[in-house]
């Protein structure tokens, strides 16, 4: 017998709802057996015009037997998601910029510092003319 999914995770109740009596329409509660084909508290359904087993998952599981968990994004939309994303891209970029800077002007002083101790120490080494 085949199989397929449909998953009702992710959807509104109202929807669930309209998803299970659209199952119910095309196919009949699975019995015996074949009421433990789905997992997860998923509903099974024999389709019997096709010679098929389907499930309605519940919840956050998807699958052709609800076998997958599945983690939602808290988000409202793609959008603010990407938003999100895009923002933290920028601010990583920015802190890498100022942390290269950092040490540049670092090495720069240093390069500097060594310069002065190195002039101060052969001005002292030089012989009077005299």
């Amino acid at each position: 017998m085949l199989s397929s999914c449909t998953t009702a995770g992710g959807f509104h109740e109202l929807e669930t709802a309209r998803l299970v009596e659209m199952m119910a329409d095309h196919g009949n509660l699975c019995n015996g057996q074949e009421a433990t084909y789905c997992m997860n508290g998923g509903t099974c359904y024999n389709i019997p015009s096709m010679n098929t087993l389907s499930c309605v998952c519940n919840g956050n599981y998807k699958g052709s037997r609800c076998e997958h968990f599945q983690l939602f994004s808290s988000s409202a939309n793609a959008e603010e998601a990407g938003l999100i994303a895009a923002v933290i891209i920028f601010v990583l970029l920015i802190s890498v910029v100022v942390a290269f800077i950092i040490y540049y002007i670092h090495k720069m002083l240093k390069a500097k510092q060594q310069s002065k101790q190195n002039n101060q120490q052969q001005y002292w080494r030089v012989k009077p003319g005299v």
